[in-house]
């Protein structure tokens, strides 16, 4: 499989600091850098994701092509999620369309900030799919799985601080056969200067998530 590069829109937005002129704050809206010394493996009880894979794996392919991202999550969750967002949201430019796609919707309503990113990757095969899965949730600590969802689940909820203004942000990665989704979701109150709770993001990042592997439906072989 081949390692595909982040879209630059997304990439630009793992770390700027959007400037809110009207209420006179700064918010970092994408996740924060983590600590790069810290690796944990998924928490016991995680669904197994065994390297010792049939081999009929490795031939698989159940999804050709990445959906629509805006389209993935109902309109009436965006509501819920982003309050006062466009609900169509706006899709993010990306070097390959049939391999890697995603949607962002975000708002300031009152002073409540909210950011939800939805994205599909494609891998080559079910098998190639599971070891970035696998890769990934290693990189990632503090969090745990979430049964019943796609193939494998994991779900981590964070809090930042810049400038003392809170920022929490929940990230789900979801693998279901050779799709991988990846659900962001943040927010922060700017009156306050506290964030959202952590069962508020967790959750709200959960929906999303289903939502958006019900999107990937039944597959196609390759």
């Amino acid at each position: 499989m081949r390692l595909l590069p982040l879209p630059l829109a997304l990439t630009a937005r793992l770390s700027p600091v959007a400037v809110l002129a009207c209420a006179g704050w700064a918010l970092t809206s994408g996740p924060a850098a983590q600590p790069a010394a810290t690796h944990r493996p998924a928490p016991q009880g995680a669904p197994a994701e065994s390297s010792s894979a049939p081999s009929s794996d490795a031939g698989v392919k159940t999804y050709a092509d990445a959906p629509s991202p805006c389209g993935s999550v109902p309109v009436e969750t965006v509501k819920s999620l982003v309050p006062g967002a466009k609900t169509a949201g706006k899709e993010i430019p990306s070097t390959d369309t049939k391999l890697r796609r995603t949607c962002s919707w975000n708002a300031l309503k009152g002073f409540d900030y909210r950011w939800l990113d939805v994205s599909f990757e494609i891998s080559d095969s079910d098998r190639a799919a599971k070891q970035q899965y696998e890769q990934r949730v290693g990189e990632k600590s503090g969090g745990g799985p979430v049964p019943g969802l796609g193939d494998s689940a994991y779900s981590v909820v964070n809090l930042t601080t810049q400038d003392k203004q809170e920022t929490r942000e929940g990230v789900v990665l979801v693998r279901k056969a050779n799709a991988l989704v990846v659900v962001t979701y943040n927010g922060s109150d700017f009156e306050s200067k506290k964030a959202p709770s952590t069962d508020e993001i967790n959750k709200g990042a959960i929906k999303a998530a289903k939502a958006a592997v019900g999107a990937l439906g039944g597959g196609r072989s390759g």
